[in-house]
């Protein structure tokens, strides 16, 4: 099979198997572990992560045409809802250079996320509540990227309460609202239009915005540039 890749983001590519499917990688910091049961391609030395976006709502923003991709080599990522770690394990193969503060809620499914941290060492586990950003605040430094997948109806508001403590000016925030989680009964075009005068009245320039549909249904990710 001859496989073509090519990067489309920094640590971000497209992988081309010749089957008509459009799919997208990372390249491994740990090669010959799987995190999330995703398909492994090796291509020379190196082996690439297929990006699942049926799995990762970034995938899913990546596929569908995200065009500012703020996480690069080198930055410093603050993650809040990190989950069992299938989309924080790819932000860790993007910032190679980096380091990953990543906060997950639940003690039992931070168990689960520990295990994505094995030999992943720029991906620090932090068991912490995103709406309470003081009580990391000893942990985390200022950050280049704020990214947020957490479906609380103040989802919004997390991101920029966290902001003011850890995300340089200049820097960017990412947030993946879940329109379901915020009103059951309204229209998903009216509470994305709501959450995006939340942040850009409370010191985000929205530079970019992407419908994630069909991966998941009524979510809609925003990439804001922090003015503060």
């Amino acid at each position: 099979m001859d496989i073509k890749i090519k990067e489309i983001f920094e640590n971000v590519y497209e992988i081309d198997l010749e089957d008509g499917v459009k799919r997208i990688g990372t390249k491994s910091i740990v090669k010959g572990k799987k995190v999330y049961d995703e398909k492994i391609v090796k291509v020379d030395d190196e082996e690439y992560r297929i990006w699942n976006p049926h799995k990762s709502k970034l995938g899913a923003a990546i596929i569908k045409g995200l065009k500012v991709m703020p996480i690069k080599r080198n930055s410093k990522v603050l993650y809040l809802g990190a989950s069992a770690g299938t989309t924080p394990s790819h932000v860790s193969d993007i910032a190679d250079r980096g380091i990953i503060y990543a906060v997950e809620y639940a003690p039992r499914i931070m168990r689960e996320f520990l295990d994505s941290c094995k030999d992943r060492i720029n991906l620090i586990p932090i068991l912490g509540d995103a709406n309470k950003p003081q009580e990391y605040s000893n942990i985390v430094e200022k950050v280049d990227v704020i990214y947020e997948d957490v479906a609380q109806p103040n989802q919004a508001e997390i991101l920029i309460k966290n902001a003011k403590w850890f995300l340089k000016k200049g820097g960017y925030g990412m947030i993946a609202i879940k329109a379901r989680s915020i009103d059951v009964t309204k229209d998903p075009k009216e509470i994305f239009k709501e959450q995006k005068e939340i942040l850009e009245s409370n010191g985000f320039k929205i530079v970019d915005e992407v419908d994630i549909e069909p991966f998941e249904k009524d979510h809609i990710m925003f990439v804001g540039k922090w003015l503060g």
